[in-house]
């Protein structure tokens, strides 16, 4: 009996020992992968700053054409609506012997 608990709590220890040891171990590799993974996002914030004058220029221009064709087409609408609008004060004038 005395042989039985002396080896249940060796083996306890033990694995309490090995625990300890691998958490210390995945603490270790939660540091590198963090190290690694800030390496990379700054490799990529630097590479975004790096272009933003080239994708400014491209946006600036696809923005003024969608701004531009929306502002025509606003236009156009207007002038429907100003010649649908003459056509029926036409009609009712007609209509009522103006």
């Amino acid at each position: 009996m005395k042989q039985m608990m002396i080896s249940i709590a060796a083996a306890v220890c033990l694995m309490c020992a090995s625990s300890a040891s691998f958490a210390n171990e995945m603490g270790k590799m939660a540091n590198e992968m963090k190290g690694e993974m800030t390496g990379d996002m700054k490799a990529a914030t630097d590479a975004m700053k790096a272009t933003p004058d080239a994708m400014t220029g491209e946006m600036k221009g696809e923005m003024k054409a969608k701004t531009d064709s929306m502002k025509a087409s606003k236009d156009a609408m207007k002038d429907e609506m100003k010649a649908t609008k003459d056509m029926m004060k036409g009609d009712m004038k007609g209509a009522m012997g103006y």
